[in-house]
């Protein structure tokens, strides 16, 4: 059995998805101080694993996937325990979720069509807004996030449509890349 892909990275990668269960039990129980903690310690999961790839150059394809798997299921998970938790700073922004979960049915949609799969990007806004939502649950804990939640949307649906741009524009390119500017300059220097 090839376990070349058991690494630090990895296994930190991997513990977003096992130990995402705990949070439900204690958002189900009301348990805020023990979920805010273990919110903190699987969030912060997501910043050491990529830092870990890359200063020990152990990034691999397996990797990448495994770590937007496990962002996919984390931060969905976290929009519910946000509304679970925090409803009233939500509900004031209705309007620009549902415009936010439109931008991303259609990112998916538009990088199934292009890259024959549906792919999440790490641009430098999506992963920007991957901070600001894990900072949104831990200020809401304390304080009225609701400016916070606006800001955070109207990023993400900027994010969306960059990454939909670069889908359409340059099909499927590595999940990692900056920007479109980073793309676009780099078709510039091609052409010189």
């Amino acid at each position: 059995m090839d376990k070349s892909w058991l690494n630090v990275p990895n296994i930190l990668s991997l513990s977003r998805i096992v130990f995402l269960p705990l949070l439900y039990i204690f958002v189900i129980f009301d348990m805020r101080l023990a979920f805010l903690i273990t919110f903190i310690i699987l969030g912060s999961t997501d910043y050491f694993d990529g830092l870990i790839a890359r200063k020990f150059k152990v990034v691999s394809s397996v990797g990448k996937r495994l770590d937007s798997i496990a962002d996919l299921f984390f931060y969905l998970s976290t929009a519910w325990f946000f509304y679970m938790l925090y409803a009233a700073y939500l509900m004031p922004n209705i309007l620009f979720l549902v415009a936010f979960l439109g931008v991303l049915l259609v990112s998916f949609i538009v990088s199934t069509w292009r890259c024959k799969k549906p792919v999440m990007m790490h641009t430098q806004i999506l992963r920007l807004n991957a901070v600001n939502v894990f900072m949104l649950v831990i200020l809401s804990h304390f304080m009225n996030t609701t400016w916070y939640v606006m800001l955070i949307l109207i990023i993400f649906i900027i994010g969306f449509i960059e990454e939909m741009l670069i889908f359409i524009l340059y099909g499927q390119v590595d999940p990692d890349i900056r920007s479109i500017f980073l793309l676009i300059g780099k078709k510039r220097d091609a052409i010189s």
